[in-house]
């Protein structure tokens, strides 16, 4: 048997190469010295490829309408085969992968890896862990729950308020100016097919680019990067020292690898995938929407500044974080490497994480989300008014629209501060919203007799 299978695979390399592509890759020299805080840009990779093994498994069962989904998930968790285990394996992989590529970025900018010659391939990784979020953001919307529809809504209506493009990037998010099975086909687009294409498109250019610079030696205090030099210096150093790829340091990267998928297991076996609350209904607003724990402190981020920079946070934040980590290796391409001979690399770090952390913690209770405890608008707002103005505040109030706009010191602030809509909205102009609803809110012509359209539009026009 043994002979049989060796002929075989002399067969198939002797037809296509493939211990000729595989032997320089493997037994390329690296430097002497890499330890265990190289591994997780492998284990990195190892997470992507379970994410399009069990991303695939699931596409096999998913049934990706808005009619369907959130019956096709609940029939994967509750009477396929392994469904429920499989699920939670994608989405404890997700978990790890961002985690796993936040600690490989960290790493990489402690020891100062992106410097000569290795600067395009800090970019090509910043471009990576950018698509690895959009990736854990565009997965949640497909469970078509309550949770996952009204984050994606909250995230439009956030991406609404940038200053001139918003409303653009909020239709191109979700297809449209209003939420609907378009907007799940949009989503499960880019989930499965355009962010793993240019996932791997990137993620192949980063591994040549490593095999084609190699990769960075162990940094040490007194020895600053050249570039002068550096090359020269670098091949003189793998020709003296340098060891074969496989097995002296791949060993690594497979033992860890091989703890993370056990971890996953244990974790998708015991704990589950995230429970499907219930079917989304643009109507009822009676929901806590959470995005998974890894996006939450971006929204917290937002949520928790003032409302009159949040938009222009917003819009330039980003901008200037994504010059500053792009420009990084281009700003600083020489010099020392060691995290000693770098404290205040180590100092901003450090003040990095603990943020996170907060934000972490601070982010279920932030104000990104519709305040549900708002309830009742005090008796004072229509106590002089028309019985019109009365049933409509009744309406506001019944109709959930108090939990994502404000009135006085009342009511939630997803949603545009109504408490002088009445001198900034003319009658028609509410109508049409309240009518066709607009980005990250529902339409409610459908769901508003003619008569309770008139007495909501009182109300808001006595709001001067």
């Amino acid at each position: 048997m043994k002979k049989t299978l060796k002929r075989i695979w002399q067969w198939i390399d002797d037809r296509s190469g493939l211990s000729e592509m595989l032997h320089p890759l493997l037994q390329h020299k690296v430097p002497r010295g890499l330890k265990w805080n190289y591994v997780f840009g492998s284990a990195t990779l190892f997470c992507f490829i379970l994410q399009i093994v069990t991303g695939s498994a699931l596409a096999l069962m998913y049934q990706p309408s808005s009619d369907k989904a959130f019956a096709s998930l609940q029939y994967i968790t509750q009477q396929a085969v392994l469904g429920r285990w499989l699920r939670g394996i994608h989405y404890f992989g997700a978990s790890a992968m961002m985690l796993l590529a936040g600690i490989h970025m960290l790493r990489v900018y402690l020891t100062a890896a992106y410097k000569y010659p290795r600067e395009m391939s800090w970019v090509s990784g910043i471009i990576l862990l950018l698509l690895t979020t959009v990736m854990g953001f565009t997965g949640q919307l497909l469970r078509w729950d309550d949770n996952g529809v009204w984050s994606a809504v909250v995230a439009a209506e956030q991406m609404g308020r940038v200053p001139l493009i918003g409303p653009s990037l909020a239709r191109l998010l979700m297809g449209g100016d209003t939420l609907g099975g378009h907007t799940l086909s949009r989503f499960y687009t880019y989930h499965v097919f355009m962010v793993p294409g240019l996932l791997i498109l990137f993620l192949g250019f980063h591994l040549w680019l490593v095999v084609r610079n190699g990769i960075s030696e162990p940094p040490k205090a007194g020895r600053p990067v050249d570039p002068k030099t550096y090359r020269t210096w670098y091949r003189n150093a793998l020709r003296s020292e340098g060891i074969a790829f496989w097995p002296y340091v791949a060993w690594r990267d497979v033992v860890f690898s091989v703890a993370v998928l056990l971890l996953v297991v244990l974790l998708a076996a015991v704990a589950g995938p995230p429970p499907l609350r219930k079917p989304p209904d643009p109507s009822i607003v009676y929901t806590q929407p959470q995005p998974d724990w890894y996006l939450l402190w971006i929204y917290a981020l937002f949520a928790l500044m003032p409302p009159e920079v949040e938009s222009y946070a917003m819009f330039f934040g980003p901008l200037i974080a994504l010059f500053l980590l792009f420009a990084l290796p281009f700003l600083s391409n020489k010099g020392e490497r060691s995290p000693l001979k770098r404290p205040w690399a180590v100092a901003g770090s450090i003040a990095v994480i603990v943020l996170i952390g907060a934000l972490l913690l601070a982010g279920s209770r932030a104000g990104w989300s519709p305040a549900f405890k708002q309830r009742t608008l005090p008796p004072a707002v229509a106590a002089s008014a028309g019985p019109d103005v009365k049933a409509g505040k009744v309406l506001f109030e019944q109709k959930g629209c108090l939990y994502c706009h404000r009135i006085g010191d009342k009511g939630g602030i997803v949603g545009p501060d109504l408490t002088h809509a009445g001198s900034r909205l003319s009658t028609t102009e509410m109508h049409i919203r309240i009518l066709n609803g607009s980005t990250g809110m529902p339409a409610y012509g459908r769901l508003l007799r003619h008569r309770e359209m008139q007495q909501l539009i009182a109300f808001l026009q006595s709001r001067q």
